[in-house]
């Protein structure tokens, strides 16, 4: 809505209602151009609530060249959301709405729900604060709250795939110094591996090296052969030398896979693989490192709040902070 509002202002002579280059006529634009080169910047300058990354790449809206009418089959959810843009495309090109004033109302309108939002989080941190000075929660009260905040499901939340990635780069930014290890930046949640040269979704180096040496990939779903196959694959793509290389899964592995797993030490003379469950290492960890139980609790809050709307949704923001205060105060 933004991009082709903003166009429209730019060029009054287009139709709204045609953002691809690739529908005939005079009067079309590139939607995208004006969603990356303008857009996206003033979304993340001010921190609306809407994608970092180009809305022109989402289902909905990639891979179509036709006129986008309110017949428009849009495969998005919630429906409501993009049957209105539909609507209101059609009345700025039929001259029942101004796009400048929809363009302003449509960024007040977002101003104001990012400071709704900012100013949910901030009361859910204020009840945190005060219970700042109680008794700690236990490594098993931790471990119930995480294991709660994955399997919270609700409509249109997005991100639960997301978290197991945000508990192991807790997990070892909370005991960086004892270990001598550290987690390199996080890469974005819809990055590919192959883009961008990572081995996996987690790149653990030792402190005075950016040599990688285990890697983790995530997986919401059972870990199956193929993986490990493609995960070897991609090692001897990147020539990466690693120690480790883990595969953390929130599902039940199947006991031939992680066999199939351990036989690679073998094949690549020195490279283990192996499959863990998610809960499985943070019990172990929580309990390994105890005294640093809260900061890893804290990481792994600090992680999930900076995290973009699109890797993991306000709802699902709100309900660790809600789950934590009501755990803190049962403790």
């Amino acid at each position: 809505m933004l991009a082709a509002l903003l166009a429209k202002v730019h060029r009054p002579h287009i139709d709204v209602r045609k953002p691809y280059t690739e529908i005939e006529g005079d009067d079309c634009y590139s939607g995208r151009t004006y969603d990356e080169r303008y857009v996206a910047a003033f979304i993340n300058t001010h921190q609306l609530p809407c994608n970092s990354t180009t809305a022109f790449l989402t289902p909905a809206l990639r891979n179509r060249n036709a006129v986008l009418t309110p017949d428009s089959n849009l495969v998005g959810r919630p429906a409501i959301v993009y049957t209105a843009t539909l609507q209101l495309l059609t009345d700025v090109h039929e001259g029942r709405v101004d796009a400048a004033t929809l363009l302003a109302e449509t960024v007040r309108q977002l101003l104001l729900f990012r400071d709704e939002r900012n100013q949910r989080i901030e009361s859910l941190l204020s009840g945190l604060h005060a219970l700042d000075e109680g008794q700690p929660l236990s490594a098993e009260s931790i471990i119930a709250l995480i294991e709660q905040h994955l399997k919270f499901k609700q409509t249109h939340v997005r991100g639960t795939s997301r978290l197991p990635v945000l508990i192991i780069a807790a997990a070892y930014q909370s005991v960086m110094d004892q270990l001598g290890e550290r987690v390199l930046p996080l890469r974005g949640h819809n990055t590919a591996d192959e883009r961008t040269g990572a081995v996996g979704d987690i790149e653990i180096t030792v402190t005075s090296s950016d040599n990688v040496i285990t890697s983790y990939e995530m997986k919401s779903r059972l870990v199956t052969r193929e993986d490990i196959d493609r995960a070897l694959q991609k090692v001897y793509a990147l020539n990466q030398r690693l120690h480790n290389y883990i595969f953390i899964t929130t599902h039940p592995i199947d006991p031939l896979v992680q066999e199939y797993a351990q036989s690679m030490y073998a094949v690549t003379e020195g490279i283990e693989f192996v499959v863990l469950d998610c809960i499985g290492f943070l019990r172990h960890f929580l309990h390994l490192f105890y005294r640093s139980r809260m900061q890893f609790l804290n990481a792994y809050q600090s992680l999930l709040l900076a995290e973009p709307e699109s890797a993991v949704s306000q709802p699902l923001k709100e309900v660790f902070l809600a789950m934590r205060q009501a755990a803190e105060s049962s403790e």
